[in-house]
């Protein structure tokens, strides 16, 4: 048990030590932060020094005159004094604070730079197994609390953990049987301290564990929204959130209740302490002659004094410990979302120059769950400027082949070529920005109507983006839009019809002028006008351009260079149109049965 503790301890270690190499850009604030502390550490005793002094200086008979009367009295001087130290420890501490804090913004900064940029570099089979909510909860409230491990961590209990040594040195150094009287009752602080650090630490893991549950619970059921309310599940969805806001509370209650107990108990002490003093005191200063008792009135002064001095920080510093201990919870979950193996390898050396669009998969097996394959032993060639269509049932792998292309997820087994060369021999920023995808399930950010064609591209011009609108015939819808090109579609486009957003995201993949176009049921939300609008466009488009058509109409691919048929995973057959129909295998049993379906339906 007490090797674990140990390499827990350790772990925690190197945990911190790691968040503060983020401080390397900011080594000025850090080493200022440091010297802050031990300056205030070193003045923490001066003032009830002061006090005593000029309590002990002012009963004595001698001096009582020049202690009250005239403008160079000792008491002004003293009191001049303290109000210069006062302002010099005021400032100092204004300083050492925003030091800290502006210190730990700055690495929070970094940090969640960093955090972000690694989320969009992980494979999308991460997201497929973490929900959204807890990305959020690491990338916005964990690095928040990184920062409190600056601002209310370590570098501030270092500073009140010097400022109790300095005055316990001053108290031992004035009269150390008496600082031992005022520190007879700190065992049961001590005691005190220990208990409610184990318990705010435990509910405070089970807050961080909560907030993780209700960001991807509330993130979830936001989007989903028009699932909840069209199935009329709002009451059995507001029971699952109650029981996790319930289990948030109570971890808060708990917390809440250990600062209850806890802090009545401080000043308890404190009060303790202060009488044990005022007795021993008062006790020796019966026993004493006159002319030394004077000396003990300003030393129990001074003491009173350095008590608050210690109980001061004494009684925050547990907390402070707690919230180094969720400082550095929080990290360990950054950093394994920074330490995540799980990413598309970036090696490519080919960062620039022409992709002519050949494309070859060779044996290619892929599954997203091992033991699962959804994609077996495939093999088939697309020259450039040839068009490929992909056919199916609803988990015959078609999607899972454009995902694939675009270096989405990484194959089990085989080898993707484009040009001749293997996918990963590409740059990522350069193979995707060679290939235009529109997707069925289209999605849009929040913003205008231009940034979401041109997705925020510095280079791409008004007269490029409202070009590629026209070839889609959805320039002049846009332009009876209040605003314009300018029009907010508000989050996932909601403003717009599906259809709309199709056409929004099919100017944004003619925008880019791929190499390789590939269309994922690209027209299957958009009506027949507008379809007739866009088929003009895309056979513009896929001239002399490699393109891949997935889609359920087979009437839309029937002018197909070639159309692979696929059933759970496996590829079927292989040629055009008008040699599959010969065959009379799987493809003609799809194509009749559409057929009939749509002469049963009157189309």
């Amino acid at each position: 048990m007490t090797v674990g503790i140990s390499e827990k301890q350790k772990l925690k270690a190197s945990v911190l030590k790691r968040v503060f190499t983020f401080t390397a850009p900011y080594k000025n604030k850090f080493y200022l932060s440091l010297l802050l502390a031990v300056f205030l550490a070193f003045i923490a005793p001066i003032r009830p020094l002061l006090i005593q002094l000029t309590i002990n200086e002012g009963l004595k008979n001698e001096t009582a005159s020049r202690f009250i009367n005239g403008p160079g009295g000792f008491i002004i001087e003293i009191t001049i004094l303290q109000v210069l130290i006062l302002l010099i420890e005021t400032l100092a501490r204004f300083y050492f604070t925003f030091t800290t804090a502006s210190m730990g913004q700055s690495v929070v900064k970094d940090l969640r730079v960093a955090t972000y940029k690694k989320i969009t570099q992980l494979n999308l089979s991460e997201f497929d197994k973490t929900p959204i909510g807890t990305l959020t909860t690491r990338t916005i409230n964990d690095i928040e609390s990184i920062n409190d491990i600056f601002s209310d961590g370590l570098i501030p209990i270092i500073a009140d953990l010097l400022s109790i040594v300095s005055v316990l040195t001053y108290m031992f150094w004035t009269d150390w049987k008496l600082t031992l009287i005022c520190l007879a009752p700190f065992p049961i602080l001590m005691v005190a301290t220990y208990f409610f650090k184990e318990a705010v630490n435990k509910s405070f893991i089970k807050v961080r564990n909560a907030v993780a549950n209700l960001n991807a619970f509330v993130q979830e059921h936001i989007t989903g929204m028009n699932i909840v309310q069209t199935f009329v599940a709002e009451k059995r969805e507001q029971g699952k959130f109650r029981a996790i806001n319930k289990e948030h509370r109570n971890a808060n209650i708990k917390a809440i209740f250990a600062y209850s107990v806890f802090f009545p108990v401080v000043e308890l002490v404190s009060a303790f302490s202060i009488s044990l003093l005022v007795w021993w005191g008062a006790k020796d200063a019966l026993q004493l002659p006159q002319e030394n008792a004077s000396h003990i009135a300003g030393t129990i002064t001074a003491f009173i004094l350095c008590i608050s001095l210690l109980f001061r920080p004494l009684r925050v510093i547990a907390d402070k410990f707690n919230v180094l201990q969720m400082g550095i919870i929080a990290s360990e979950r950054v950093f394994k979302v920074l330490d995540s193996e799980n990413v598309m390898p970036d090696n490519g050396k080919i960062q620039s120059g022409h992709l002519t669009g050949k494309l070859e998969f060779k044996n290619v097996s892929f599954a997203y769950t091992p033991g699962n394959p959804v994609l077996k032993n495939i093999s088939f060639t697309v020259n450039p400027g040839q068009t490929l269509a992909i056919v199916g049932h609803t988990g015959s792998g078609k999607t899972s082949i454009i995902n694939l292309i675009n270096r989405l997820y990484s194959i089990n087994s085989g080898q993707i070529l484009a040009d001749g060369k293997p996918l990963e021999d590409y740059a990522l920023h350069f193979l995707r920005s060679r290939i235009g995808v529109v997707l069925q399930d289209v999605f849009l950010f929040s913003g205008s109507i231009k940034d979401n064609i041109s997705l925020h591209n510095d280079q791409i011009t008004q007269e490029q983006i409202e070009a590629a609108a026209k070839w889609v015939g959805l320039h002049p819808f846009i332009e009876r839009l209040p605003n314009g090109y300018n029009q907010n579609v508000m989050e996932r486009g909601s403003m717009l019809s599906i259809g709309q957003r199709q056409l929004i995201s099919f100017a944004r993949a003619l925008l880019y002028n791929p190499s390789i176009l590939i269309l994922d049921e690209a027209t299957s939300s958009v009506d027949t006008e507008s379809e007739m609008l866009i088929q003009k466009a895309i056979e513009a488009l896929v001239s002399g351009r490699t393109s891949i058509i997935i889609a359920h109409r087979l009437s839309t691919i029937r002018k197909a260079d070639k159309i692979l048929v696929l059933d759970k995973g496996e590829l079927l057959e292989m040629g055009n149109h008008e040699e599959l129909m010969r065959q009379k295998g799987a493809y003609f049993n799809l194509y009749k049965m559409q057929f009939e379906k749509g002469a049963a339906a009157g189309v």
